[in-house]
């Protein structure tokens, strides 16, 4: 456990060091107009429906890709992680999503599926996703019943964005670990993939 835990992070520092340079690739001068920065808000703004040790919430919510997606297909076959982020075309979450690209061999060696929930709509996911680039979870939209993915969860702020939180849900459909983080940052890699490395012991 100890080694697996080291390799993960000198793997993640590694990935941490070149992160300021995917940044800057990712965010071309013409991207960056049409980023929206609202400044800094409240860091949390809504009370958790949800704890560690309970059953996951199941949903089935709309994909940029066409499908629907359920929480529930992937039980039994998978660890899931649920990624909540507040708004599309937003600097830290334009900046949040395109990392997990960098790490996706280890959300693979964890048997681990990243789903990732907004309360946007489908045709402002799909130009905003098509922007950052391909990224290899699915975006899932959150938007019609508004939020209620989120508000299941507890993380429906009261200004109608979710929350930046992570959840990460065991192959029985248990909640593991959760993270409601600071809106105004992004959350550690290290961590979550601390997390998902015991899932496997």
């Amino acid at each position: 456990m100890k080694r697996r835990f080291m390799i993960v992070s000198v793997l993640v520092g590694a990935v941490l060091l070149v992160m300021p340079a995917v940044r800057s690739f990712a965010l071309s001068d013409a991207y960056k107009d049409n980023i929206y920065d609202p400044g800094g808000i409240k860091p949390t703004d809504s009370v958790l429906r949800v704890k560690a040790g309970e059953n996951a919430p199941d949903f089935t919510l709309p994909a940029v890709s066409g499908e629907r997606v359920s929480v529930g297909q992937f039980r039994g076959k998978k660890n899931v992680v649920i990624s909540f982020v507040p708004a599309a075309w937003t600097p830290i979450c334009s900046d949040q999503w395109p990392g997990y690209n960098i790490v996706k061999e280890m959300f693979d060696a964890n048997d681990a599926i990243l789903l990732g929930i907004t309360v946007d709509n489908l045709p402002t996911l799909f130009s905003w996703t098509n922007q950052m680039g391909r990224l290899w979870f699915p975006v899932l939209s959150d938007f019609w019943p508004h939020g209620a993915v989120a508000n299941q969860f507890g993380v429906l702020r009261s200004d109608g964005t979710a929350e930046r939180a992570l959840f990460v849900i065991d192959k029985k459909g248990k909640i593991r670990y959760i993270d409601v983080h600071d809106i105004n940052r992004r959350p550690s890699l290290e961590i979550l993939m601390g997390e998902l490395e015991k899932l496997r012991d």
